[in-house]
């Protein structure tokens, strides 16, 4: 068995990439723009990407809601899963984002299944009419809790809903870390297990954007009674 190092789980991960996914130039043009333009280098991996995607066709999504759009790379992806005539509705808070996200959404073929709302996901939210068949949450981790409580409210039973960088390299099992994005993602994990409205578990991930995890869960029924941290 190989040891596991970063150099091995990369190599898998290339392994992965290469047999899997493939190469899109597409998808890869939107990376080099929203680089080039200075954005953080915090997109989905390939393999993840292609995960949200198979997550909205199995589950027939033909609406889907995306918070934290950057440059669009996830955005793509989940739009090339809903059908023709289905619609991706994705919030980004910085407008210069926005318009790189628009332009390689357009770029790829898919800007008739994509609108973008530009905003804090805190403001853009409330102004949104339901239901999403799937729910992706990439953005900003102190704001989990309060991402999921709208995940629950603007879904249905059986919509999935699907958490991005929930282990943090380790992070968010250990006590004596304490940052605000930490705390955020372990508030949204505990809402998980016990808000009645989700059936939820999380996995840990290693790809080439390092050791970290997803959560994924299923609405299961729309209830009242729990605040935006989790807690009855």
């Amino acid at each position: 068995m190989a040891e596991l190092t970063p150099e091995n789980w990369r190599r898998v991960d290339a392994y992965f990439t290469d047999t899997l996914v493939g190469h899109d130039e597409t998808l890869e043009h939107a990376v080099a723009d929203q680089d080039a333009a200075g954005l953080p280098a915090i997109e989905v991996a390939p393999v993840a990407g292609k995960l949200i995607h198979l997550l909205a066709r199995i589950s027939g999504a033909r609406r889907v809601l995306e918070i934290g759009t950057l440059g669009g790379y996830s955005t793509i992806w989940l739009a090339r899963g809903v059908p023709d005539d289905g619609l991706v509705t994705t919030i980004e808070a910085e407008p210069a984002n926005a318009a790189i996200a628009r332009a390689s959404i357009d770029r790829a073929g898919v800007g008739h299944k994509v609108e973008i709302r530009i905003g804090r996901g805190e403001d853009v939210l409330p102004t949104l009419t339901g239901p999403f068949d799937l729910v992706f949450i990439d953005a900003d981790k102190e704001s989990n809790a309060l991402y999921l409580d709208w995940a629950a409210r603007l879904g249905h039973p059986g919509t999935v809903v699907v958490v991005d960088n929930t282990a943090r390299g380790g992070d968010v099992a250990d006590p004596a870390v304490t940052t605000a994005q930490i705390e955020g993602v372990r508030r949204g994990l505990a809402m998980l297990g016990a808000d009645p409205r989700f059936d939820a578990t999380a996995l840990q991930t290693l790809d080439r954007k390092g050791w970290d995890g997803v959560a994924i869960a299923v609405l299961t029924e729309v209830v009242e009674g729990f605040d935006d941290v989790g807690e009855p």
